[in-house]
């Protein structure tokens, strides 16, 4: 206990004697799976319209993802308005679902949001 250095870096290689990235158990921040899921979207946007709900959204048209974020915009705001928690998080994760799908570029969101927040 009290014996480590932590550095926060970005390295070009391994940084533990054991070829992994670090020496300690590996932590992962829960919002790292939005960038996951955003890679993972991107990934299935020229796939077969066949093979899923995502695929097929992405060839109906930047309109129609766009009139899904309103739906479920709307779905998210009606359940606020009645303060069911469970049906909240049920829309909000619909939502930001199809703002992926719509955006694909979580970069840029946060980016404006940092710029804002130094303003």
């Amino acid at each position: 206990m009290n014996d480590s250095l932590l550095v926060l870096a970005n390295p070009i290689g391994p940084t533990c004697h054991q070829g992994t990235s670090s020496c300690f158990a590996p932590t992962q921040h829960e919002w790292l799976f939005l960038h996951q899921l955003e890679q993972l979207l991107a990934s299935h946007k020229q796939a077969d319209p066949a093979s899923s709900y995502t695929v097929k959204l992405y060839a109906s048209g930047t309109k129609r993802i766009a009139q899904k974020v309103g739906e479920e915009g709307l779905e998210t705001a009606l359940a606020a308005t009645v303060h069911d928690t469970e049906e909240l998080t049920n829309e909000a994760a619909d939502l930001m679902y199809h703002l992926l799908v719509l955006l694909l570029d979580l970069a840029t969101i946060i980016g404006r949001l940092k710029a804002r927040h130094t303003k």
